[in-house]
């Protein structure tokens, strides 16, 4: 026994993550920055090298990565080259991470004051042993304390030419401005759904493990942009499954559920069958799956369906049969309320962490979503309920031109109705339409949900809102009024310029608004000298 627990130990040491495994060792490795790597390889190519380099970016980009492969091209044998080669004693040791002129430092665990200057100012000093340079490759460097920025300022400021400095942060604004602007910024994307996928396919095939091509979309979907997270996804995988790595296998690892669950949950609530609803969420309960976890595959799903509906590009799946079925199960519940629902389950996935009972709120939270008005019905109904009886009786009916006086034609309305326009009415016109391409919920379908188009001429619309202070917003920022004419675009094909008058003016110049109450200012002096001189 004990001659084979030393081995069990060496093979347990021996097993390295894929994320370490697949590391990327040359600058051609790299994927998805190829506008970092194609500066730095410029900046090395003409001998321009900065004295410190700032990554930032999200985590699992190949912010350290980037920085490793650095250190090899300054430090190279054969370099300063653009390509470090991977075969000389320093580019090795860089790899095994044993180089004596390479130091990484973790701020998250060595944040202090003291650990600045014992690592690096005191260091810096002397000159290198092996290597070119001497690189500091500080990790997550945001964490440092403000006495360990304060110390590494002068050394940052005006290093020793022997000294290159590269931190990596993924939370760029804890960077004091100090330290960025000491530094040449360099800004690292979230993979793209296509190159997770192509890099999970090459670690999948170097590995001898079979995989559905949509087990790996999941998978690369999951990561959020990340390579550290898809491979350690993919390794969880390859652990869990018996064999090839089906997409079933995927979701049952995640804990997440199949997109047939979903598109029924999803059919359930367009036709309002809570029988059926609450049947299917039963059924997941009984998988184990956690209620946020439902919105969660729910919001997933939610967005390539919204993807097919608007004919953008799906994904990298290359699953024919999955394709279709999202195109197909888009076309059933239709735009608006597949829209309608996103917006209601994304409000839901936001309240479900300070739940209590969070499997039966989610049946009641759905049931609701199920049950309640179509956003299509309040936009024709509203501007209908905003207008006198009359009113509504007489657009039912044409009507002969008349002629106007100064008189209401009806003296028995509470209120007159509109004035008489050359063009279309909103409520017997394209304006119930337009508010229907608005989203639901939206701040800009709040402030025009009781609105009417009091007139359309040359292309200008007048629209009428509840106050002074709608128009104002709606006018305030450029992009809401673009985004009107966009809805508007959508639901007639025309163009129009639009312009927006309160309720109270109707834009037909009645009397203009007083901030004065009934017996404020004037009128309440002549009633004081009425009632004191009776």
């Amino acid at each position: 026994m004990r001659r084979t627990i030393p081995g069990i130990w060496s093979l347990a040491l021996a097993y390295l993550s894929l994320y370490r495994k697949y590391r990327s060792q040359t600058f051609s490795d790299l994927m998805g920055q190829d506008h970092v790597v194609r500066t730095l390889q410029n900046a090395i190519g003409s001998g321009r090298i900065a004295h410190s380099y700032l990554f930032t970016g999200p985590r699992g980009t190949g912010k350290t990565s980037s920085a490793r492969l650095l250190a090899k091209a300054l430090c190279c044998e054969k370099g300063p080259t653009p390509e470090p080669c991977n075969e000389c004693h320093i580019c090795q040791a860089i790899t095994e991470g044993t180089l004596v002129d390479v130091y990484e430092m973790d701020a998250a665990s060595e944040s202090g004051v003291d650990d600045v200057r014992d690592t690096i100012v005191e260091v810096c000093e002397y000159k290198p042993n092996i290597a070119r340079y001497k690189v500091f490759i500080i990790d997550e460097v945001h964490d440092l304390s403000s006495k360990a920025f304060d110390a590494l300022l002068k050394t940052v400021e005006e290093p020793p030419e022997h000294v290159i400095f590269v931190l990596a942060t993924t939370e760029f604004n804890k960077v004091p401005p100090t330290i960025r602007s000491r530094c040449q910024k360099f800004e690292f994307h979230r993979a793209s759904l296509t190159d997770l996928v192509t890099r999970l396919a090459y670690v999948a095939e170097r590995e001898g493990v079979q995989a559905e091509p949509a087990a790996l979309t999941a998978i690369a979907r999951m990561a959020d942009g990340g390579y550290r997270d898809a491979l350690t996804l993919l390794e969880q995988a390859i652990l869990t499954s018996e064999g090839k790595i089906t997409l079933q296998n995927v979701y049952d690892q995640l804990g997440l559920i199949n997109d047939e669950v979903v598109d029924e949950i999803l059919l359930a609530l367009r036709d309002g069958d809570i029988p059926r609803l609450v049947a299917t969420l039963d059924e997941v309960a009984r998988l184990g799956r956690d209620p946020r976890t439902v919105l969660e595959s729910m919001l997933h799903r939610m967005a390539d369906l919204t993807r097919a509906i608007l004919g953008i590009d799906v994904g990298a799946s290359t699953d024919a049969a999955r394709e279709a079925s999202t195109h197909e199960t888009a076309v059933r519940l239709g735009r608006d309320e597949l829209l309608r629902q996103r917006a209601a389950i994304a409000d839901a996935h936001k309240v479900i962490r300070d739940v209590s009972l969070p499997r039966l709120w989610l049946e009641a939270e759905l049931t609701r979503i199920a049950l309640a008005p179509r956003a299509g019905a309040q936009a024709v109904v509203q501007p209908v309920r905003s207008r006198p009886a009359s009113a509504v009786a007489a657009a039912a009916e044409p009507k002969e031109p008349e002629q106007h006086s100064p008189e209401p034609a009806k003296p028995e309305l509470p209120e007159p109705g509109p004035p008489e326009s050359t063009g279309a009415q909103a409520d017997a016109g394209p304006w119930p339409r337009i508010l229907r391409e608005l989203p639901e919920n939206a701040p800009i379908t709040m402030k025009l949900s009781d609105s009417r188009l009091l007139e359309i001429k040359d292309g200008q619309a007048t629209v009428e809102l509840k106050s002074r202070m709608f128009c104002d917003w709606m006018t305030e920022k450029p992009q809401r009024l673009a985004f009107l004419q966009s809805a508007i675009k959508a639901a007639t094909g025309e163009e129009w310029q639009v312009k927006f008058v309160p309720a109270q003016s109707n834009g037909s110049g009645n009397q203009p608004i007083t901030v004065e109450l009934p017996l404020e200012g004037q009128p309440l002096h002549k009633a004081a000298q009425a009632q004191f001189n009776s």
